[in-house]
């Protein structure tokens, strides 16, 4: 049996995770973990679409724009796929977005996993200068831009009018290279937003949380899926997970401990989300992702965490990534 796709997280300053202050030795420890991954095996390299780190002490640390990223990526590996956990629909027009996503899936020969959602970060809203709508409005202007978006990859030009977009005779080229279109995976929560997945969506990404809660969200999904006559089992299901695994407990405990001299706040931070971090050694990180599994969960992005070196990528892909099936 062929163990279940994983995908990882690149580095990108969202929990701090650069080993030093150089931009462009930032930079590069990014690529390497994408080359890394795609050596040993990963199935896609993705980024988080915001402008400043989490946590509210440390935004003044570097954090790389999501789309000039992954076209980076894009143009030094070769097998990897690149996406997003995920694209805040808020940051753009959905016709550039539709452009800027066929330009990438073109770069990189058909290895876009397009990852989009609603938008929830409040303050990089305010500091940014971009409008912070109502939940509905958003969900709203989630579903407009995924149609315009599909109109634009398939069409020669695309003429849409809805309540929060407009376009007319929008031309769309490059075309993307994956037919009939790049997967869309659609990341957020709601009763709304499963509406919009249960529409458009290919995978369904699940943002952390028990086992027990996405299987709550899983059954509202295949609700909405029978509301509008959609086959249920073409969506996947999905879930961005932490990760930090040692060769065993000593060595746990070291990470740990490296994570806490660095930056005491994170390491708080990702020690207390017990409900969203697989961490301990090999067997114990398996059994946590089992769980998952066990609920129909069928692919894992995975954001380790204390990557100051390759060592944990290779950990999990030779022992904890066999038991996924």
């Amino acid at each position: 049996m062929k163990s279940i796709p994983v995908g990882i997280t690149l580095p990108q300053g969202w929990l701090d995770e650069f080993p030093n202050d150089n931009p462009h030795q930032q930079f590069l420890f990014s690529k390497n973990v994408a080359l890394a991954a795609e050596k040993t095996g990963y199935d896609a390299g993705y980024v988080y679409d915001h402008f400043v780190p989490h946590p509210s002490d440390n935004r003044k640390g570097t954090f790389f724009e999501a789309y000039t990223l992954l076209s980076a990526i894009a143009g030094v590996t070769t097998k990897l796929r690149i996406g997003q956990v995920v694209t805040c629909n808020s940051y753009r027009q959905p016709s550039l977005l539709a452009k800027m996503t066929s330009t990438l899936d073109a770069i990189s020969n058909g290895r876009l996993e397009f990852g989009i959602g609603a938008g929830w970060f409040e303050y990089e809203y305010d500091s940014y200068g971009f409008k912070f709508e109502s939940p509905l409005s958003r969900i709203e202007q989630l579903d407009e831009s995924i149609t315009i978006i599909k109109k634009m990859w398939k069409n020669e030009k695309s003429t849409f009018k809805g309540r929060h977009y407009g376009i007319k005779n929008a031309i769309c080229n490059p075309k993307p290279v994956q037919k009939p279109h790049p997967p869309i995976m659609v990341g957020g929560a709601g009763n709304k937003l499963m509406e919009v997945v249960a529409k458009h969506a290919t995978r369904y990404n699940h943002p952390f949380g028990t086992p027990e809660i996405l299987e709550e969200k899983m059954n509202l999904l295949k609700s909405k899926c029978k509301l509008i006559k959609r086959d249920y089992d073409e969506i996947e299901n999905s879930v961005l997970l932490r990760v930090l695994v040692g060769r065993d407990k000593d060595q746990v405990k070291d990470i740990i401990s490296k994570l806490k001299n660095k930056n005491e706040s994170i390491a708080e931070f990702v020690i207390r989300s017990k409900d969203s971090i697989a961490l301990g050694t090999p067997d114990e990180v398996s059994s946590y992702l089992e769980r998952y599994v066990k609920i129909g969960i069928t692919y894992f992005i995975v954001n380790f965490i204390g990557l100051s070196n390759l060592e944990m990528l290779s950990l999990f892909a030779k022992k904890v990534r066999p038991s996924l099936k």
